[in-house]
C-alpha cells in the first residue's frame, strides 16, 4: 500500500532542511507483539517517538496470524497514516520503522519495512537500524540464490541492505524455519544491526554482537515491545525490561519470549547517541542521555573556559549541554535562539530568494536578548562547518559582541559506516583543519570542543564498550576497500568489478554474467496495492 509518490529524492542544494544542520540521524525500529491490542496504533505512536530518528519514510507491517499487510511511504509518521489507515491494519503483531537513507536513496522502494513472501506464500517483514560493511558481498550471494534469467541477474528493485537480509531470510526460511534462518544469517552480516522482523506468527529482534545502534525490550500488559529507544516504550505505557544484548536474538509468540545466541558479545555502543541522536528523555545502558549531556556541558565548561555575559543553545540538541555550560561556569544560562519547530524536511524546492534565508528558516535570533552580549554558543557537533559559520553571521548581524562556540563533542574527523550519514573524510570541516583552522572557518571568536575523555567520562560508560571511531578513527569492525563502501553501493553495483568484490571478501571471484543494470523506481505502486 502507498499513497501518492511525492518528489523521490530532492537534491540537497535546493532542499531548505539538507543544509548542515548537523549529522544525520539513521532509523528507527519498533515491533509489538500484543493480542487484542490495537498493534497498530501502538506502532503509530511507537514511530512518532522515534520520529527524530528518520524523516525521509515511515512504514508499518501488521500480520492477523494469517497475512501480513504492509503500510508505508515517504514522509513523516504523520503524514503517512492517518485513522482510516490505521483502523485497516488489523492484527496482533506490527514492525514499524522510520527512516533515514543510510544506504540507498530516498525512494519507496526502499522504505521499511521491507517485505518477502517465501516460497510457500509465508510473508517476512524486516526493519533495520544500522549499517552493513559487507553489502557487496550479500549481494552476490542474493544474485546466486536467485538464479539467471534468460543469462540476465534479477534485478533488484530496492537498494538497501535490509533488503538484501531480509530476501536471504525468505530463502530459506520454508525449509528450517525463520528462527532457524535467522540465527544462520545474522553470524555472516558484518557491520551494525538492530533488527525487528517477523512472520505471520512470531515477532524477532536481534542485535549485532557489537551492539552498536540501541534495542531494547518493554512488556505490555498484554504482550512485549521492542524499540529503538527507551522513550518509545514510555509513550505505549510498556515498562523497561533490559536492553537486547549484543549477539541476542530474541523470539516472541504465543508460547512466550525466548532468547539465543547467535554471537559472542564485544560491546561497542554508538557515543553519538549520547550526544545527538538519542532523545533525552532516553536511558542508554541505565544512563540518562539528558544528563549524560548536562555533564558533558559542565566538563566543556571545566575543559574550555571563557569571560562571557550569556551561555545560549542551539536548539535543540544543544540545550541539556548549554544548561551545563552555565552550571560549571557561572555564567548566566538564556535563550537567545528561537527554533522553529515546523520545519523540517520538505519535498517543496524554495526559490533562490527563499533558500537565501537559509538558517533564518529554522533559527531567529531573539535580538533583545543577545544586542550588546559576549555569547557562549553550545551546539551539538559541528560536520560541514556551513550551520555553525551562517549562525555565527546571523548573531553578528543581531547585536552580539562576542560569539565563542563550544562544542559538546570531540571534532568529527572520520565517517560512520555503521549508521550515521556523516559526510565523506574530505567535507568534514574538521578533516582536515585543526582546531584552529575551523575557528577561523566558522568565524568564531573562540571555538572549544570536549575531549574525547570528556566525553566518555559523561557517559559513564567504560571506553573498553564504545565505539568512537567518528572522532578517532579507530573502527571497532573491520572494512572493506573504499570501492564496496558508501550510501549508493547497490546502486551503483553493477558497475564494481567482481574481481574487487571477491578481493575483499578474500573469495574467488565467479565467472562474468552479462548483468541488468540497477534501476531505482521512482513511481510509488497504487493505493491498493499491497508489499
Amino acid at each position: 500500500m502507498s499513497r501518492a509518490d511525492p518528489d523521490p529524492d530532492p537534491d540537497p542544494a535546493t532542499d531548505t532542511a539538507a543544509d548542515d544542520a548537523g549529522p544525520r540521524e539513521e532509523c528507527g525500529v519498533f515491533g509489538v507483539w500484543a493480542p487484542g491490542e490495537e498493534v497498530s496504533k501502538l506502532a503509530y505512536y511507537g514511530l512518532y517517538a522515534l520520529q527524530h530518528r528518520g524523516q525521509e519514510a515511515a512504514g508499518i507491517a501488521v500480520s492477523d496470524g494469517c497475512r501480513m499487510v504492509v503500510f508505508k511511504d515517504l514522509g513523516l509518521v504523520s503524514q503517512v497514516f492517518d485513522e482510516q489507515v490505521l483502523s485497516s491494519l488489523r492484527g496482533h503483531l506490527a514492525i514499524g520503522h522510520v527512516r533515514y537513507s543510510t544506504t540507498g536513496s530516498t525512494t519507496w522502494e526502499n522504505a521499511q519495512p521491507t517485505f518477502r513472501t517465501t516460497a510457500t506464500g509465508s510473508g517476512i517483514a524486516l526493519g533495520h537500524n544500522g549499517n552493513l560493511v559487507n553489502t557487496a558481498e550479500l549481494r552476490d550471494e542474493v544474485t546466486s540464490l536467485t538464479g539467471a534469467t534468460n543469462g540476465h541477474r534479477r534485478r533488484i528493485q530496492a537498494s538497501t541492505d535490509s533488503d538484501l537480509v531480509c530476501e536471504l531470510l525468505a530463502a530459506s526460511a520454508d525449509d528450517i524455519g525463520v528462527e532457524e534462518a535467522a540465527l544462520r544469517l545474522l553470524p555472516r552480516l558484518r557491520g551494525a544491526f538492530s533488527l525487528v522482523f517477523g512472520d505471520e506468527h512470531t515477532l524477532y529482534a536481534a542485535r549485532d554482537a557489537h551492539g552498536v545502534r540501541p534495542l531494547v525490550l518493554g512488556r505490555l500488559e498484554r504482550g512485549w515491545v521492542v524499540a529503538s529507544e527507551t522513550a518509545a516504550l514510555d509513550i505505549v505505557g510498556a515498562s523497561v525490561v533490559r536492553e537486547v544484548e549484543p549477539g541476542e536474538l530474541l523470539a516472541i509468540d504465543a508460547d512466550g519470549m525466548r532468547s539465543s545466541r547467535f554471537a559472542t558479545p564485544e560491546p561497542k555502543g554508538c557515543v553519538f547517541e549520547y550526544v545527538y541522536l538519542a532523545r533525552p528523555d532516553t536511558a542508554i545502558s541505565g544512563r540518562s542521555v539528558h544528563a549524560a549531556r548536562v555533564e558533558i556541558g559542565r566538563r566543556l565548561a571545566q575543559e574550555n573556559p571563557v569571560e562571557a555575559d550569556l551561555v545560549i543553545p542551539v536548539p535543540e540538541s544543544g540545550t541539556p549541554a548549554a544548561i551545563g555550560y552555565a552550571q560549571g561556569s557561572g555564567i548566566p544560562y538564556g535563550q537567545g535562539l528561537v527554533k522553529n519547530a515546523y520545519v523540517g524536511r520538505t519535498f517543496i524546492q524554495p526559490s533562490q530568494t527563499i533558500r537565501q534565508l537559509g538558517i533564518r528558516l529554522k533559527l531567529n535570533p531573539l535580538r533583545d536578548v543577545i544586542r550588546g552580549k559576549r555569547l557562549v554558543v553550545v551546539d551539538d557537533s559541528i560536520v560541514r562547518g556551513n550551520t555553525q559559520r551562517a549562525l555565527i553571521r546571523m548573531l553578528r548581524e543581531s547585536g552580539a559582541l562576542e560569539v565563542h562556540v563550544r562544542i559538546a563533542s570531540p571534532p568529527v574527523r572520520w565517517p560512520c559506516f555503521y549508521g550515521i550519514d556523516f559526510a565523506t573524510r574530505a567535507e568534514l570541516v574538521a578533516g582536515d583543519l585543526d582546531v584552529e583552522g575551523v575557528r577561523r572557518s566558522i568565524g568564531a571568536d573562540t571555538l572549544g570542543y570536549i575531549s574525547l575523555d570528556g566525553l566518555v567520562a559523561a557517559s559513564e560508560q567504560p571506553r573498553s564498550r564504545l565505539c568512537t571511531a567518528c572522532f578517532d578513527g579507530d573502527y571497532p569492525i573491520p572494512l572493506p576497500e573504499e570501492a564496496l563502501l558508501g550510501k549508493h553501493l547497490l546502486e551503483l553495483a553493477d558497475r564494481i568489478a567482481p574481481e574487487v568484490r571477491a578481493a575483499a571478501s578474500g573469495n574467488p571471484a565467479p565467472e562474468r554474467e552479462q548483468a541488468d543494470s540497477v534501476s531505482v523506481g521512482y513511481g510509488a505502486p497504487g493505493p491498493n496495492d499491497r508489499s
